[in-house]
């Protein structure tokens, strides 16, 4: 056992380790009794290939280089790919965003639809001769409406063969027809409202010509979120519903006649970021179903009597997928399964690894062990803590460790104990991290969620600030040597946090949110009016949009900053990060700016991760005093 300072322990977790071993996996789907998925490719500029197992059980490309399965409807995606019933391949391309078919044994796809007109197709569905989507069209004015495209490519040469089903609100998603095709259910809103806010639950009857006729309400309003519809019948609707202040099931006759399944202080559903999220199934007249509160676990529900029957999977993180008979997929993980796609048999209670999302996994010595605690300062704030962790290595006598507080990003998103190599990266090289389900999170109900109504930068503050201080009060972490780091909307509280308070000794911002007049202007669509409720509505809330924000902020900053940043990035622009690098220049605050070409929201490239990564690492160090082995240091201004 070799005695040195916290955030100086060699670890066998590199920076390379997390780019090469890292491939995320999602979006299961069985195609006969073969599994395909989406997987994203650091190595190949971080692209999203479609993948199965070869005759070896090795994955192989079903989509090969350089083809890129992802949609930017909403820009956040989804559903951008599906398998037809003879195993052709339809699939949204990234570059152009046109629909692509691959047939079986083919290695080059059919375009389905034109190059022109400025068309985005999301949640991607076959049915019949047709792909049943989301499509959003970004012409002289943004419209979205679910549509069919023929699936024999005759739409490719012009948008008159793509046939318009149904239209009529700003935001659409989960088109579903009837057992019998008469019918359609969708969810539909409009601004100001996100998804978790509220949406309605639309019924309409099809015409001869497949669209929508008598289109109407049966459920939702501003203040209630109804999400994904299910037909158990062709006069009745299962769905999830928060309006009694949590997602709970519900079954909806045509009328709207509603019958509550379950009524728990429990979440089946969570924030509808991407298109075609999926948190139950109906199986056999039982319902398998996603239950959260702070952590998933998967349960059988008996709709007649509400009880409900918990399945023993060992995952804490659960995204459901689809069934094949007795057969689920399942992706996610624990904090000692790593995160992958796996298939759950539930005759028998096996759960079979398909694809995980990294190749291997260091010794288990090297990697920390979550705790969830819960600290209480102005409210309760729940969080998974992650102490230091490494065999080879002990502190010396008396000192603590410095600590990360990790900000999730969303805001209205959440995090939940899981194998993090990027959470080990830190850990095992002596620096506890703190990982915070802020107020505003979900997974805790519509009030847990609702703290940061109006509160945006302040809630989020206070209650990261509430778990750092807890962890030092108690004797675990060093008062003096407190980060801060977080992406997107966790950048916000990155900034708003060292702007606002004297708590942190360092902070990183990935592509964060450093004001909020001109990203108002500049952000996509679907967020556009995001900070209606975040912060308020405009032109009201003006005032509060230039005090709140951290750019106007900067007089109070003594704290050094890391911004890291995607010059491609259509959610939070470049000019966020430039923005707040300039006020730090004008201050002489130390400070380091990492600009990436070809990145987005959210680092994608293998070479982009290492280079985050170890200037994260070299910073740290620099300002809490440690030398961290075996990564450049990084030149601050």
């Amino acid at each position: 056992m070799t005695i040195s300072p916290y955030g100086s322990w060699r670890s066998p977790i590199s920076a390379q380790d997390l780019a090469a071993s890292g491939h995320p996996v999602s979006g299961g789907a069985w195609v006969g009794d073969d599994v395909w998925w989406l997987e994203l490719r650091p190595s190949e500029g971080g692209r999203l290939a479609v993948r199965t197992a070869g005759d070896d059980g090795a994955p192989v490309d079903v989509l090969p280089a350089p083809w890129n399965a992802r949609t930017r409807v909403h820009e956040y995606g989804g559903g951008a790919w599906t398998v037809t019933a003879d195993r052709a391949l339809v699939f949204a391309e990234f570059t152009d965003q046109r629909l692509y078919r691959l047939d079986a044994g083919s290695e080059v796809p059919v375009p389905l639809t034109p190059a022109e007109g400025g068309f985005r197709f999301g949640e991607l569905a076959i049915r019949g001769d047709e792909i049943i989507a989301v499509r959003e069209t970004h012409a002289e004015s943004l419209a979205r409406d679910i549509v069919a495209v023929p699936l024999d490519g005759s739409a490719a040469e012009g948008a008159r063969g793509i046939r318009s089903i149904v239209s009529g609100a700003h935001f659409l998603a989960y088109p579903r027809f009837s057992p019998d095709g008469r019918r359609l259910a969708f969810v539909a809103w409009d601004h100001p409202q996100m998804p978790w806010d509220g949406t309605e639950l639309r019924l309409a009857d099809l015409a001869d010509d497949g669209t929508a006729r008598n289109v109407r309400t049966i459920a939702g309003s501003a203040t209630e979120s109804v999400l994904q519809p299910e037909w158990m019948d062709d006069e009745s609707l299962l769905a999830v519903s928060d309006r009694d202040g949590w997602w709970n099931l519900a079954a909806f006759a045509l009328d709207g006649t509603r019958t509550d399944v379950l009524t728990e202080q429990a979440e089946y559903a969570g924030a509808l970021w991407v298109l075609g999220l999926r948190w139950f199934d109906l199986q056999g007249g039982r319902i398998l179903a996603v239950r959260t509160h702070g952590d998933d676990s998967l349960v059988l529900v008996d709709p007649a009597s509400g009880t409900i029957e918990w399945l023993d999977t060992g995952l804490t993180t659960i995204s459901l997928g689809a069934r094949n008979g007795d057969r689920v997929l399942l992706t996610g993980g624990s904090s000692v399964l790593p995160t992958g796609l796996r298939v759950l048999d539930l005759g028998t209670g096996a759960l079979e690894d398909v694809r995980l999302g990294v190749d291997a996994l260091p010794d288990a010595a090297y990697l920390p062990l979550a705790e969830s605690r819960t600290f209480t300062a102005a409210r309760d704030v729940h969080t998974f803590v992650y102490p230091p962790r490494n065999p080879d290595f002990e502190a010396p006598e008396g000192e603590l460790p410095p600590y990360i507080a990790f900000v999730h990003g969303g805001p209205t998103s959440r995090v939940s104990a899981a194998v993090s190599l990027t959470i080990a990266y830190f850990t095992s090289r002596g620096i506890g991290v703190v990982d915070v389900n802020y107020g505003g999170s979900t997974g805790y109900g519509r009030e847990y969620r609702e703290r940061l109504r109006s509160q945006w930068g302040v809630v989020d503050v206070e209650d990261t600030i509430a778990a750092v201080l807890g962890l030092a009060d108690a004797g675990l972490a060093d008062r003096a040597r407190l980060a801060i780091r977080g992406g997107s909307a966790g950048g916000w509280t990155v900034l708003s946090a060292l702007t606002g308070s004297e708590v942190f000794a360092a902070g990183a911002s990935y592509f964060g949110v450093a004001e909020l007049s001109q990203f108002a202007l500049d952000t996509h669509d679907f967020e556009s009016r995001y900070l209606d409720g975040l912060i308020g509505a405009l032109p009201d809330a003006a005032e509060l949009y230039e005090t709140r924000a951290p750019l106007n902020n900067v007089h109070r900053l003594s704290t050094p900053v890391l911004l890291l940043q995607g010059l491609d990035d259509p959610i939070v622009p470049p000019s966020q990060a430039e923005l707040f690098r300039g006020a730090l220049v004008a201050k002489g605050i130390p400070h380091a700016y990492l600009a990436f070409e070809g990145e987005s929201h959210g680092f994608r490239r293998a070479s982009t991760i290492v280079s985050a990564t170890e200037a994260e690492l070299s910073f740290y160090g620099q300002v809490m005093r440690f030398e961290p082995a075996d990564v450049p240091t990084l030149p601050l201004d």
